[in-house]
């Protein structure tokens, strides 16, 4: 069949790959392993309940915004959603804030709650603001990194500009290098703001993560953060449907279980659990790439070790997430869609000490029944503390207590309000999204992985190409919505408009 395609994986990279493929007439084939679309941006119903997997504050839905793009480009519509003013609180061991959209108010919100350092941060955020606006303009052309053929190496010189120079000082510095410019390093509580915004993010803290993603990512949120109605897995159900409107087939419940070459035919047969082949010119793994090595022969592993540089060794995320029903009348009205509390002195921002709240809206009917609300409660672990059975079933049970504690620091209605609480450590992650290991947000966005440093969505073998999280951008509904629009781009050649 010409033109033929399957994706292996339908989280919202591969859908994204697989709607603006059947646009351009391609033959698609989606197959996901589990019951539900979206992967780690999925869903789950317990009761009248609807939790969203893991990702929910949505980002990219501006005009201009990446999905706004792909939707417009694609002629569907945006699912429901509101564009947040308040974007988070956020709550130090000293001293709580509130993330404005306003770039302005934001500023001057943190001058007044650290009056003694109020113009170092002042020139911190005109340093931030003025390189994110620079960087911002380089990726609205959606350029690949690393770049691998004359095609992307002249995208890339192409989307230059005279402001793009002024970024070269900052590509090997960390975030850190710009707190200490402005003596701010020292700063506890203003640090670990930071570094709260950073894990959730990038997953790393300042000290690491690379100044350019670093900046963008701080100034992303002024661009526009949404609450999405149901929660981001309607984004995927979009693309899906969109797909199946284009002739694009897509199957749930088919795990992949090898991908092989046929070099007589020079066609790649994808092979189910259930024994069904599915023949195509090119294969898209929505997959972390710590699963490649699994999916193909032998044969293929000194290509995918040369691919991986050794990637697949390094330390990832786990997760522990909680999935709670609430009464609504036990809840203050003030309490706002997404919080973060950060319970550590000393600025840890894992194992509980850090935590992201997302609480659905008071007239979201997809999430739960009149009267109720869901919140999902995460936090990042290290996968290390839960590598037996006995560590594991007690780090589960403490790590959940502790986790309920902190949330009643700032909610102090918190547990009377408390109908259900559902665990999600790592084994459930594992099983449920088919991630190895329980490993979540794609590799930390340190200068060792980011940009230059990153994978590409290209493999060394041919017509093979990766999406989602291990890849060029990165974590988040964007980065992994780029990184499929990137294999839609290098397979057609087509582009979407700016």
């Amino acid at each position: 069949m010409e033109h033929s395609v399957v994706v292996v994986g339908g989280g919202i990279g591969g859908l994204t790959a697989a709607a603006l493929l059947g646009s351009a007439g391609y033959h698609v084939h989606v197959l996901e392993a589990s019951r539900e679309w979206g992967g780690c941006a999925g869903k789950f119903q317990r009761g009248e309940a609807l939790f969203p997997v893991g990702a929910t504050l949505g980002m990219g839905f501006e005009p201009g915004g990446i999905h706004q793009r792909i939707f417009q480009y694609l002629g569907i519509e945006l699912p429901s959603n509101q564009l947040l003013e308040r974007v988070m609180d956020i709550h130090l061991p000293e001293v709580s804030l509130t993330f404005q959209r306003n770039r302005e108010s934001h500023v001057k919100g943190l001058m007044k709650a650290f009056p003694d350092s109020a113009d170092k941060i002042a020139c911190y955020f005109r340093d931030l603001y003025r390189m994110a606006k620079e960087i911002r303009v380089l990726v609205d052309s959606l350029p690949i990194l690393p770049p691998r053929t004359v095609r992307e190496w002249k995208e890339l010189i192409m989307s230059l500009n005279l402001g793009s120079l002024t970024l070269l000082p900052g590509f090997q510095k960390t975030m850190l290098d710009l707190l200490k410019k402005h003596d701010l390093h020292v700063h506890t509580s203003f640090k670990h703001f930071i570094d709260g915004q950073l894990i959730d993010s990038m997953q790393v803290e300042s000290d690491q993560c690379s100044l350019l993603l670093g900046c963008l990512a701080l100034d992303m949120y002024h661009e526009g953060a949404f609450y999405l109605e149901g929660g981001l897995y309607r984004i995927a159900e979009c693309l899906v449907d969109a797909s199946i409107s284009l002739g694009v087939k897509a199957t749930l419940g088919r795990k992949v279980v090898s991908i092989t070459r046929d070099e007589h035919l020079q066609e790649w047969i994808v092979s189910d659990h259930r024994g069904n082949e599915y023949h195509a010119d090119h294969v898209i793994c929505n997959v972390p790439v710590q699963s490649l090595k699994n999916l193909f022969p032998d044969e293929y592993a000194p290509s995918i070790k040369t691919y991986l540089k050794g990637k697949e060794r390094e330390a990832v995320w786990g997760t522990m997430t909680l999935y709670m029903l609430l009464k609504e009348e036990s809840l203050p009205e003030t309490l706002p869609l997404f919080t973060q509390i950060c319970t550590s002195n000393d600025g840890n921002m894992t194992e509980g000490d850090h935590l992201f709240l997302s609480l659905s809206h008071h007239d979201d009917r997809q999430r739960a029944p009149e009267g109720f609300r869901t919140m999902t409660v995460s936090t990042h672990t290290k996968l290390e503390n839960w590598d037996s059975k006995e560590k594991y079933d007690w780090y589960k049970r403490n790590l959940k207590k502790k986790m309920l504690d902190s949330i009643e620091t700032v909610i102090p209605t918190f547990r009377s309000s408390l109908i259900e609480c559902y665990p999600g450590a790592p084994k459930a992650w594992e099983r449920y999204t088919g991630r190895p290991g329980g490993i979540v947000g794609g590799f930390p966005q340190t200068n060792d992985h980011a940009l230059f440093n990153s994978l590409s969505h290209r493999t060394p073998l041919e017509n093979v190409w990766v999406c989602g999280d291990s890849v060029f951008p990165g974590a988040g509904t964007i980065g992994v919505s780029v990184s499929g629009y990137h294999v839609f781009h290098s397979i057609t050649g087509k582009k979407l408009p700016t």
